[in-house]
């Protein structure tokens, strides 16, 4: 049974108590309860919703320093995912990311982290001024993906890591729902004296399910940020930060987040997720349920399909992962002779259906607790038809009929900074020396066409987007690798960011 303390709302409960109220309002926001708001917008979504768009009062408590609702709102919230202290967040997981490493790392500290990582990992060694150390995850070319950190690699990299880095960053799940081993990492890594945190934006369903993957704060982790946007009810921009004290100072952690998080927080996301917690600690496991028996038979019906393959928990299980999150769907279609940017045009333009993500093998589904078999059943609808229509959906793919593992797969690198790597060197600039990613993001720097740019040192993180892993980042000494192959994603129709914005196409800072 539900713990009875969890079917509470506080912080929701106090703003609908207050615009009940009516009371005549002379602060913030100018709208007024909707009375300034535009009458196209209001005829849209509805009067209540800015009956609630509230400002910091002492009815609704305040973010930065709470000590009433949002207090009460944070505390069950640590409770139901079993921190000492949590935090709402408003700027996503990003600003978690942020938080993370600026609450552990002065200037000059290094930190480990999975090269798989969101860029918003590196901004937080930008700001916190960390240098990297990267572990890089396994790369398959039976399954054309990158997968995640083995035990075994992050063994070997703490073991040969410099002795002052003492932090470890892990993703876990990665975008495909790719686990990795969190119940020997962690504990492997506390007793080498490291703090783990550990960015599971994909993952803040998995404490809620016996048949889901372990969560990470359950494996043992320090602290752990999680997108409660993207999986379960909160709604967009709305995040949660979770910690243990001991190997983390909680309260240099709120100190961090008061630094970072904005003075005028929307009390609509902070809302969705006092509401989304309760939702998922009262009848997550039968929510999920749903969600997975979906996924199940959505991913045997895509495998039954000739052209596609759906990854399955005994694929990752076989490539020392820890385990697969059921409920995202990475499918290969390459069996088709498209591209993933091609299947996912498709889908969107000709069946009215939009995915995750695409890559130069893949699109990704995510099946949530928001969807019906309906839809699940559109999908594989769809799916079939791209396959017997096969390969006009789309067009064909530029040159060849086929992408092969080893023309677009994602290349390796050269990671600089902390330490420094072998690996080409400045053709006429200053040599890489010892560059965090910080001085590098701050040096002087100059423009230059991606294609004229190998072996020059980056000052900017590179990604594809989504997923947003950094192909560059600052202090890297730029590869042909990875030019070719952000190249080649751009000209199938993948979208890079991070180029510089001067009006030219393919400008690295």
């Amino acid at each position: 049974m539900p713990d009875p303390s969890q079917y509470k709302t506080p912080l929701f409960d106090a703003m609908v108590s207050l615009a009940e109220s009516r009371k005549i309002s002379f602060h913030t926001p100018g709208h007024k309860s909707g009375k300034g708001i535009a009458t196209r917008f209001v005829k849209y979504v509805g009067p209540n919703i800015f009956s609630i768009d509230l400002t910091t009062l002492d009815e609704v408590d305040s973010l930065q320093k709470p000590t009433g609702v949002i207090k009460e709102a944070q505390e069950l919230a640590a409770k139901a995912y079993g921190a000492d202290r949590s935090f709402f967040l408003l700027n996503g997981t990003t600003v978690g990311n942020h938080a993370m490493i600026m609450t552990v790392c002065n200037p000059g500290d290094g930190i480990l982290a999975a090269r798989n990582c969101h860029k918003s990992v590196l901004a937080g060694a930008i700001l916190a001024g960390a240098r990297t150390q990267f572990i890089y995850p396994v790369m398959d070319a039976a399954l054309m993906m990158s997968m995640n950190v083995t035990f075994d690699s992050v063994r070997q990299a703490v073991e040969s890591a410099a002795p002052e880095i003492k932090v470890l960053v892990i993703t876990s799940p990665n975008y495909y729902g790719i686990c990795a081993d969190l119940e020997r990492i962690i504990p492997f890594a506390h007793g080498r004296g490291m703090t783990v945190l550990v960015d599971e934006a994909h993952g803040p369903h998995l404490g809620f399910h016996p048949e889901l993957p372990k969560s990470a704060l359950s494996c043992g982790a320090d602290m752990v940020v999680q997108s409660t946007h993207k999986i379960i009810g909160g709604m967009t921009q709305a995040s949660m930060m979770h910690a243990r004290a001991g190997r983390v100072d909680v309260m240099t952690l709120a100190g961090v987040l008061k630094v970072l998080q904005t003075t005028s927080p929307s009390y609509i996301l902070m809302a969705s997720l006092d509401l989304a917690r309760m939702q998922m600690a009262t009848e997550g496991e039968k929510l999920l349920s749903k969600a997975l028996t979906l996924a199940r038979w959505a991913r045997g019906e895509i495998n039954g399909t000739e052209g596609f393959r759906c990854l399955e928990k005994k694929d990752v299980l076989l490539r020392g992962m820890g385990d697969l999150d059921e409920t995202k769907l990475a499918i290969n279609v390459s069996g088709l002779g498209m591209t993933g940017y091609q299947v996912s045009q498709a889908l969107n333009m000709e069946h009215d259906i939009q995915v995750e993500m695409a890559d130069p093998f893949h699109v990704l589904v995510i099946v949530s607790i928001g969807d019906r078999k309906e839809d699940v059943s559109r999908l594989v609808d769809a799916l079939h038809k791209i396959a017997d229509g096969r390969p006009s959906a789309g067009g064909q793919p530029p040159a060849s009929k086929k992408f092969d593992w080893e023309q677009v797969k994602p290349p390796m690198g050269t990671p600089q900074g902390f330490p420094i790597a072998d690996g080409p060197k400045p053709i006429d600039g200053p040599q890489p020396g010892d560059r965090s990613p910080r001085e590098a993001f701050f040096a002087a720097h100059e423009l230059v066409l991606l294609d004229k740019c190998a072996g020059r040192l980056s000052s900017e993180i590179v990604t594809v987007y989504p997923p947003g892993i950094p192909m560059l980042v600052p202090g890297e000494v730029i590869t042909k690798d990875v030019v070719d192959y952000l190249s080649r994603v751009s000209a199938m129709g993948g979208t890079v960011d991070g180029l510089a914005e001067d009006g030219r196409i393919g400008v690295v800072r």
